[in-house]
């Protein structure tokens, strides 16, 4: 049975990630930062119904001490790092600490890799805000970056320094350059997830308005279950690599708001509001993913379609507000 270490195992896509390699008979453990919220911390694998079939160990990615005393005693032969401070408007309140997190973090991991588990294999969670003001109008693996917040900053370095472990300790080290990719499980704060529940809130009378900030910026949608099949696609491959994961499809979030109010019969137009509190001190305003490396390298390919999961989500916020007037 292979081992899989997972750090960030309580977000979106450790959870995906966990159901899928459990399913493909791993034992999956998780690094769990210890916190004062973690009575619910893990309620996403809970949510997935697999809570009790992981195992969590206490760590930090600050702290390289507990990263190599967990790699001599959970043996893994895969690591998937996907644990980061990943709000990227925080990042600008929080610049250090996303730094320490989301870029030292992952090379604390690296270490700690080489240390005690040069043979295994290791995943880096890398990120298409990377590429920022964009240099291409599509971007692939041979785009150069242009970061424009703190938080892509440090996914640049923790890419940069993923690539240099490989090159120069031969180290199985890959990097997901992963666009956007969202779910039921994503966290209120993404704009994404502010649509669905706002819409579910909206609908059900909860609410009669939807605050968002810059509705031109366009992305490129896929779903976390698609895209942590890449990732473990991406470690069963014999030599490592850099593959970026998207769908190749670009959406406004103002067509992202109109789909989902049509879902539920609302025009958007009557319930979205802009502030200007809530725009990005820089903005990337563009991103659009070429994944042909992807496609044919790993014979991977996205599954859900932008609406099948912008329905899916607002289903499961229906459900959630349904459920908490009741209780």
């Amino acid at each position: 049975m292979p081992t899989a270490l997972i750090t960030g195992i309580t977000g979106q896509d450790g959870a995906y990630l966990s159901q899928l390699l459990l399913e493909k008979g791993y034992r999956v453990v998780g690094l769990l930062r210890r916190s004062a919220s973690a009575d619910v911390i893990g309620e996403r694998l809970r949510w997935l119904g697999i809570l009790d079939q992981v195992e969590l160990v206490d760590g930090n990615l600050t702290d390289l001490s507990s990263l190599i005393r967990i790699m001599e005693t959970v043996k893994p032969d895969e690591i998937y790092n996907l644990a980061a401070q990943s709000f990227v408007a925080a990042s600008w309140q929080q610049p250090l600490l996303t730094g320490s997190v989301t870029g030292v973090g992952a090379v604390n991991v690296l270490e700690a890799v080489r240390i005690v588990r040069s043979d295994a294999r290791f995943y880096q969670a890398s990120s298409s805000e990377m590429f920022g003001l964009i240099q291409e109008p599509v971007q692939n693996e041979k785009t150069p970056f242009y970061p424009r917040s703190p938080y892509a900053v440090a996914k640049l370095y923790a890419h940069w320094m993923t690539v240099n472990y490989r090159e120069s300790f031969g180290m199985h080290a890959s990097s997901g350059i992963l666009f956007n990719h969202e779910s039921p499980l994503r966290g209120i704060e993404f704009v994404t997830r502010k649509v669905t529940d706002g819409v579910a809130r909206i609908k059900l009378g909860l609410a009669t308005q939807l605050p968002l900030g810059n509705l031109d910026a366009t992305r490129d949608w896929g779903h976390a279950r698609d895209y942590v099949r890449a990732m473990h696609l991406m470690l069963q491959q014999e030599t490592p690599d850099d593959y970026v994961v998207a769908t190749g499809r670009t959406t406004s979030i103002r067509d992202f708001c109109r789909i989902a109010f049509s879902y539920v019969g609302l025009n958007f137009e009557d319930h979205v509001v802009t502030r200007s509190d809530l725009l990005r001190p820089a903005e990337v305003q563009v991103l659009l993913g070429d994944a042909d490396k992807a496609r044919s390298a790993l014979d991977w390919a996205p599954s859900v379609t932008l609406e099948e999961m912008i329905a899916e989500m607002i289903e499961a916020d229906l459900a959630r507000h349904r459920g908490q007037s009741r209780s």
